[in-house]
């Protein structure tokens, strides 16, 4: 029987979460499903964002999906006060999560929901392969009355599993892999740019490499999104590279993400949008990409690329027929999208 653990967290997460498993009870009727509390509710609850006993359910599961965490309300500068974004990022350690995946195609439908123009984001379908635990999000920090600073550190292993995963992908779609970097300032960046190289030439000589430099990257993501198919980067880069790529689609409201590990232990399945607190409890929330993170689950989590397939088609058609949510321009609310996707599976 397979067994998934759901994480609703804060703001519209709990809004979000339970569409999306009775979504994934239609596809798997012996689901087992265990929720625990996390992100700022888990503080509120226990004063920590992440418990052992959540870590120790997540650990035990096929899959973890959560929907979202944080909100001004856990918001503070004291270093010693617990954040709900620090159970994120103890989760994703502790399950090995180090590569997380943010595929960005916008669909035909919602071409002019897209602040960019129609013609400039036709034919866009890229994978942004953004490192999960390295990087400056967990280095050595210090903080004095009159400094701060953060390490930005890799391993050369850190980077090589990562090269491979994005080399891995790329020889699944368009067999191209741009490797955004700052190398012409970081040393962090020259060791991974040398170990990308050397991964590719050694292991994934037929896959086309380029480097661009993240500042490039980030115009380019605008000017030509279309001509990426792969992209590989560190930790805090495909951090805001990848929210920047959400907004082609349209809105953030539409991106699954998947972050995983070894074959050994469970995936982790959220959209990239955050807990959106001034539209928790109205009933407007967009579900659509908690729906798209759940067919993630489907395919990365328990091997059911049919069924993941079937419900990314769902999700499709119900846009083709009209489906939009306030940030889609609509008025569409969450119960309202949800029936629109079921009516479509």
């Amino acid at each position: 029987m397979p067994r998934i653990v759901t994480l609703p967290g804060d703001g519209i997460g709990p809004e979000i979460c339970a569409p999306a498993v009775a979504i994934l009870q239609r596809f798997v009727p012996d689901l087992e499903v265990e929720e625990h509390v996390f992100g700022g509710a888990s503080i509120d609850a226990h004063g920590t964002a992440l418990t052992d006993d959540t870590l120790a359910a997540c650990r035990g599961a096929d899959a973890v999906l959560l929907a979202a965490v944080g909100g001004p309300k856990w918001d503070t500068t004291d270093p010693d006060a617990p954040r709900p974004e620090q159970g994120l990022l103890g989760l994703r350690k502790a399950l090995g999560l180090y590569a997380n995946l943010r595929p960005v195609r916008p669909l035909p439908a919602l071409y002019d929901a897209s602040p960019l123009r129609r013609e400039r984001i036709e034919g866009t379908d890229l994978l942004v392969v953004r490192e999960l635990t390295g990087g400056i999000y967990f280095g050595e920090k210090t903080r004095t009355a009159d400094s701060a600073s953060d390490l930005c550190l890799y391993t050369v292993a850190e980077v090589e599993r990562i090269a491979r995963t994005a080399f891995l992908a790329a020889r699944g779609r368009r067999n191209k892999v741009s490797s955004v970097d700052k190398a012409n300032v970081l040393e962090t960046s020259r060791q991974w740019r040398e170990v990308v190289h050397r991964i590719h030439a050694q292991e994934f000589p037929d896959v086309e490499l380029e480097d661009v430099l993240v500042d490039n990257a980030a115009m380019q993501l605008v000017a030509r999104p279309s001509d990426f198919d792969v992209i590989v980067t560190e930790n805090l880069f495909g951090d805001i590279l990848s929210d920047e790529a959400a907004m082609i689609t349209g809105s953030i409201g539409m991106l699954p993400s998947a972050s995983l590990g070894d074959d050994a232990g469970p995936g982790l399945f959220e959209p990239v949008h955050g807990s959106a607190p001034d539209i928790a409890g109205t009933g407007v929330a967009n579900p659509l990409a908690m729906f798209l993170s759940a067919a993630m689950l489907l395919r990365h989590g328990l091997a059911m690329d049919n069924e993941a397939a079937a419900l990314e088609s769902a999700v499709d058609r119900a846009l083709d027929a009209g489906l939009r949510t306030p940030d889609l321009g609509g008025s569409a609310g969450t119960a309202e999208a949800t029936d629109a996707v079921l009516a479509h599976l």
